[in-house]
């Protein structure tokens, strides 16, 4: 055992793991001890050469859980609110839809429900050939390419996963998909049409390379892909 000066005394130095157990487990320590409470002084937590009271360390730890907890309430609440918007426009895509009179009405009603309610506007509807409404010529939105070409079959994992998926694409990828946009897509929102992709796929492109990363979720893109596979197969 050593011994250290406070305040002129001398007193045995105790092992700090020690006094943390015995307070741990002796909760009622300052009950019996009030006097002390006033009397310990801790670093200031803004820095700075200051000290604060325990209560005063204690309010401030208390101040900072509840700053948090406001935090994650308002994370909360705004991913509430984007998902009733998310929501309101899923509806309105799904009313077009049903308004469309045939499949070929149908393929109009999803280009501009993407780009006028969601900003999509670098989308790419590809259908399988066979699958793509009678009537209704290729565009800068649809494309009609056969089920054994090459560079559809470059996207066998996402149509095996039967899933949407975001991030990014391989360069062959992005030019098969947007042509000559394929250099201003940052990122991409792939989503398999059918059974393991059986009627082809929509790309939702965007020039922000975080708009459509791999951590968001893709639950609502589940939903526009199962709107967009039963519009089109519909007599």
């Amino acid at each position: 055992m050593t011994t250290r000066p406070v305040r002129g005394d001398e007193i045995a130095e105790i092992d700090e793991a020690a006094v943390a157990s015995y307070l741990a487990a002796t909760p009622e320590f300052f009950d019996r001890h009030a006097q002390l409470l006033a009397k310990i002084r801790l670093p200031d937590a803004r820095g700075g050469a200051s000290t604060v009271s325990l209560l005063e360390r204690q309010v401030e730890v208390l101040r900072e859980r509840n700053r948090q907890l406001e935090r994650k309430v308002k994370d909360f609440v705004d991913v509430a609110r984007e998902n009733d918007a998310l929501g309101a426009r899923v509806l309105a895509m799904a009313r077009r839809l049903i308004s469309a009179p045939d499949p070929a009405a149908a393929v109009t009603a999803i280009e501009a429900a993407l780009r006028e309610e969601f900003g999509a506007g670098q989308s790419v509807l590809v259908l399988t050939a066979g699958q793509a409404p009678e009537g209704i010529a290729e565009n800068r939105f649809l494309r009609v390419v056969p089920a054994e070409l090459p560079a559809l079959r470059t996207f066998e994992n996402l149509f095996n996963a039967g899933k949407p998926r975001c991030g990014q694409l391989r360069d062959s990828q992005r030019e098969f998909l947007f042509g000559a946009d394929a250099a201003t897509v940052g990122s991409v929102a792939l989503v398999p049409l059918g059974d393991k992709g059986s009627l082809g796929l929509l790309a939702c492109g965007s020039h922000d390379t975080q708009r459509f990363n791999p951590t968001m979720s893709t639950d609502f893109l589940a939903h526009i892909g199962d709107l967009i596979a039963t519009a089109l197969a519909r007599d």
